[in-house]
């Protein structure tokens, strides 16, 4: 059943574990529900990515935004990895870990003015400008601050991602990035800006990218940028291609792999003799982690059955948002199956992780780990309907340890309770 799927989530003697981690025996110490990583595959997918990219030189930003747990974040920051952060709050936890401010990218089209005297003040490796207000924003405060910023420019290339429309982000129609027809212009007057350095040229075309043939449409495109500056006289540090590539979620996805990405890219971006930056995030994290909650009720209507568990789209909320697809799997392996609706306990229609699913045969008490949850889970969970969000472990061989306590009430309140 879920054998396959996974490398780090398989079943022994019919009890699924994570790495050498009896999962039931865990949920019994700690209760449910939880989210668990697997060190293991964090680690593995980093050396993916360096042996992919180990022959030009490529700075590997994870993207905070798919998992920004700061135990999760200084793994990467021990394997040499740098950041690409869309706030301060994410430029807070990478500096916490300790991921120097020259490696580290800021993107996002909403950046406020102390987010961007913060980011000056850390003389973090670029800014990827997404507009050309907020390219005179930044050269004003760093005026102010008597410094210089460095920046890049975020183009559109109008490439599509072929996935899902909200995380499609390359498209013209799109809020992100300078449209490719205007950005020569737009880098024409970043350089007479006097309190601006112009670093690098950026991209980024989307997220859950099953087909790297569109990388290599989007990185042709700004690679002709890149030689139009030239002529200009405008020289660039580096390229950064952004991230995006896909992972598995369905048992029949087949998704790519770094190498893949490095083979599609790579003899493009040697053309510019340029840095390389990639900014991957989902394709680190998201097959380490899984969802463990527990089954509080079964219910039928007729001939639709409901699993009712005891976590929610507080926790997931990705099927909910994206109708994403998250393959769910008992922790105790089980012979006889039902279709059910996998559903939560929030007052929403829409609070679902699952619908007409096939899995084994569950009763109260049961358990169902929700794969592919290390990317996306955590970093969107909310106390909506004053839920308290998971716990958070890390497995390390047939090792454990909680990584983000669990909340409760009074942790949810606090900050109301002191001014009431």
């Amino acid at each position: 059943m879920g054998d396959n799927f996974n490398d780090y989530f398989v079943y022994k003697d019919g009890k699924l574990y994570c790495e050498d981690v009896n999962i039931q025996n865990l949920a019994s110490k700690i209760g449910t529900p939880f989210y668990i990583y697997s060190k293991k595959a964090i680690i593995d997918k980093i050396n993916e990515y360096k042996e992919a990219f180990k022959d030009y030189p490529t700075l590997i930003c994870y993207a905070l935004k798919a998992n920004s747990n700061l135990s999760i974040l200084k793994i990467f920051e021990e394997h040499g990895l740098g950041a690409d952060i869309v706030s301060g709050g994410e430029l807070y936890k990478a500096r916490k870990v300790g991921i120097p401010s020259n490696k580290i990218v800021y993107a996002g089209v909403g950046k406020t003015d102390v987010e961007i005297i913060y980011a000056i003040n850390e003389n973090i490796l670029s800014f990827n400008v997404e507009s050309q207000m907020e390219l005179e924003v930044i050269n004003e405060i760093a005026k102010r601050q008597n410094k210089k910023a460095n920046i890049s420019i975020r183009i559109n290339p109008d490439v599509d991602p072929k996935t899902h429309p909200y995380i499609s982000t390359g498209l013209k129609k799109s809020k992100f990035g300078i449209d490719i027809g205007q950005a020569l212009d737009v880098y024409k007057q970043a350089v007479k800006m006097e309190n601006l350095n112009v670093v690098g040229i950026h991209c980024h075309i989307g997220s859950q990218i099953m087909d790297v043939s569109v990388y290599k449409e989007a990185v042709e495109k700004t690679v002709d940028l890149v030689f139009k500056l030239k002529k200009e006289g405008i020289e660039l540090q580096f390229i950064d291609i952004g991230g995006g590539l896909g992972v598995k979620y369905y048992p029949e996805d087949n998704p790519p792999t770094a190498f893949d990405l490095a083979n599609t890219v790579l003899p493009i971006v040697k053309q510019t003799g340029l840095k390389l930056i990639i900014e991957p995030g989902r394709s680190l994290i998201a097959q380490a982690g899984a969802l463990i909650t527990k089954v509080i009720f079964t219910k039928d209507k007729k001939d639709k059955h409901f699993v009712i568990v005891d976590s929610g789209m507080n926790d997931l909320i990705r099927p909910s948002i994206y109708n994403a697809y998250h393959h769910i799997i008992t922790v105790e392996e089980k012979q006889e199956k039902m279709v059910a609706d996998i559903v939560g306990p929030i007052c929403e229609t829409g609070d679902f992780f699952g619908l007409d699913r096939e899995i084994g045969k569950v009763n109260r008490g049961d358990l169902l780990a929700i794969l592919t949850a290390g990317a996306y889970g955590s970093s969107m969970a909310s106390n909506y309907n004053v839920r308290p969000k998971a716990i958070e472990i890390l497995v390390d061989g047939d090792k454990f340890k909680i990584i983000k306590e669990r909340e409760d009430y009074s942790f949810i309140t606090k900050l109301e309770e002191e001014v009431l």
